[in-house]
């Protein structure tokens, strides 16, 4: 049994609750691929947005089980597309990404009015926490 506490979350919130670059790995045929993703932390996810018809969501399709890791952190999550950026049901999470991501959201690279334009939730199935020598496992 882990040790993840309210502590543990502080820890999270205070690190990736922000624009955050974290690594983010798929494994299709058990070949990895991993790559740099901006992500934010929220509630035992991290949350990404990326383009539905990327390889990336290709892979996750074939095997939604992901590897994660940023600062001082890994794990493994479920990867959960939860759809088009501007749906009703992506509101309030659109609303968090877009606080995130202010610096660069609107800088052309990406058409959030895109239909393929989605969300990727990454749901936190175990991860070990680094912090002042304490490790935290969920």
């Amino acid at each position: 049994m882990g040790n993840w506490n309210e502590k543990a979350e502080e820890i999270m919130k205070e690190r990736f609750g922000r624009d955050s670059v974290i690594s983010l790995a798929t494994a299709v045929s058990g070949t990895p691929y991993v790559r740099p993703v901006n992500a934010y932390y929220e509630g035992g996810s991290f949350y990404v947005i990326t383009y539905a018809l990327s390889r990336k969501m290709d892979q996750i399709k074939e095997n939604d089980i992901v590897a994660i890791s940023g600062e001082w952190f890994s794990g493994h999550g479920r990867a959960i597309n939860l759809g088009y950026f501007g749906k009703d049901n992506n509101a309030a999470i659109a609303g968090e990404l877009k606080k995130a991501f202010d610096e660069w959201i609107d800088n052309g690279h990406m058409n959030l009015n895109d239909k393929n334009t989605i969300i990727l939730e990454i749901k936190i199935i175990d991860a070990v926490l680094m912090s002042h020598g304490v490790r935290y496992e969920l």
